[in-house]
């Protein structure tokens, strides 16, 4: 037998296969009569006669037939399918042509940017990069094992919060994949959802990381969203703003439909990113700040700059489609919007009194509804909607320090929570 060379290759693909180097058509396999077994035609000689018939093909020659096909095949290969539903088809796309939703240039072609803030929150995502492991959970566990290590309200919180975001970030995570990135239609965007769908997956590792480490009943914290009413309220206020673009036949592309992916967009950056995370993340790092459950704060520090990362880049982008939709920013929609994250207000305060019940870790109820309060006008105003609450403050003004990504912290101490990548730092 030869071996199969390339000039071989060329030589058949330039011409049609032998009618003989066509695979034989397997005939169904009968079940053998029991009759016929001991017929007298069923000699010997014929059984002989009909062996060569049954044989299988040469390897070599099904290597043959095999390149026969895919280079027939390759001949046949049509590069237009897809992209006569492109304007642009198959040429460079200009920044112009660019736009964030609808818009029919190929997405393929990442560059040139257009929108250059984007590429810059998809880079300094990718430089402070971290994983849950890196984190010592040790003096966390000997504190909660302890009976007399935190006090019951103490212990709620810390469950609470784990119950909360270990799901938490998982819907958003599903909200990104499964509906928001098939409807923007900017790469250098796509980029950074990418990016952050894959830091959500960080998140919730280090949610289990926490409730794995300190040995609590998983069953229990990963079904809170379903079982503890104000937790449960806050993850079925988000899901409703999935329903529709989940749906695969979803398409953006008049005005109703661009409305919907706009409340979703509004649904999960301004309220379930922007506003459910706060009092939660507020408890855990005020109990860090009295040298209480060390580790988990830290987590949920490194956590909280993502989500002030994804944020921002939500906000940019919700206000980037309303500047190239004016259509969509109606007087009526931004009535609904405003009582959108009017209800996302109310619900963190329900949680929280709900968390706290009396003071604890030197805060209370009373506070952090201010708190949030000061946190819904903050939002209203990035989106441009009038405040609604007035003469509220900031009563946690440590938050904004623990959210400043430059902020430095004793080496010796703890680990420093702002490292970047090596190819990103500065020497």
């Amino acid at each position: 037998m030869s071996i199969l060379s390339w000039d071989d290759f060329e030589d058949d693909s330039q011409k049609p296969a032998a009618p003989e180097q066509q695979p034989t058509p397997v005939e169904p396999k009968k079940t053998a009569n029991p009759q016929m077994v001991s017929d007298a035609s069923n000699t010997s000689s014929n059984v002989a006669a009909a062996q060569p018939a049954a044989a299988p093909r040469s390897a070599g020659s099904n290597s043959t037939d095999s390149l026969a096909r895919a280079s027939a095949s390759l001949d046949q290969l049509d590069v237009a399918p897809g992209l006569e539903e492109l304007e642009m088809g198959a040429q460079r796309v200009q920044v112009d042509d660019k736009r964030m939703i609808n818009c029919r240039a190929d997405l393929n072609q990442l560059v040139p940017f257009k929108y250059e803030w984007a590429w810059q929150k998809y880079l300094d995502g990718c430089a402070n990069h971290w994983m849950p492991q890196e984190i010592n959970m040790n003096h966390d566990i000997a504190l909660w094992k302890s009976e007399n290590g935190l006090t019951e309200d103490e212990r709620t919180i810390v469950m609470r919060s784990l119950g909360f975001f270990s799901t938490a970030d998982s819907l958003v995570a599903n909200n990104l994949v499964l509906a928001i990135y098939r409807h923007i239609t900017n790469p250098e965007c796509r980029q950074y959802i990418l990016r952050q769908s894959f830091e959500e997956a960080i998140h919730t590792h280090a949610y289990q990381y926490c409730i794995e480490s300190l040995g609590m009943d998983e069953g229990e914290v990963f079904n809170m969203y379903r079982e503890v009413p104000s937790v449960a309220r806050k993850a079925a206020w988000g899901l409703k703003y999935t329903q529709s673009l989940s749906d695969p036949t979803f398409k953006t592309g008049t005005p109703e439909n661009d409305q919907i992916l706009l409340r979703n967009l509004i649904a999960f950056y301004c309220v379930l990113e922007g506003i459910f995370f706060y009092c939660g993340f507020t408890q855990i790092l005020s109990m860090g700040r009295r040298n209480k459950m060390n580790g988990v704060a830290e987590q949920f520090q490194y956590i909280l700059r993502d989500e002030s990362m994804h944020l921002n880049f939500g906000i940019d982008m919700i206000n980037q489609i309303k500047i190239e939709n004016p259509h969509l920013w109606t007087a009526e929609f931004q009535q609904e919007v405003i009582q959108m994250i009017l209800e996302g207000t109310m619900l963190e305060i329900e949680y929280a009194r709900d968390t706290m019940p009396r003071g604890v870790l030197g805060m209370n109820a009373g506070m952090m509804e201010e708190y949030l309060k000061f946190i819904c006008n903050r939002r209203l105003s990035q989106l441009g909607l009038p405040e609604q609450f007035t003469g509220v403050n900031n009563p946690f003004q440590w938050m904004s320090e623990m959210m400043d990504l430059r902020k430095e912290k004793n080496f010796f101490e703890t680990r420093v929570t702002d490292y970047q990548t090596g190819g990103a730092l500065s020497w």
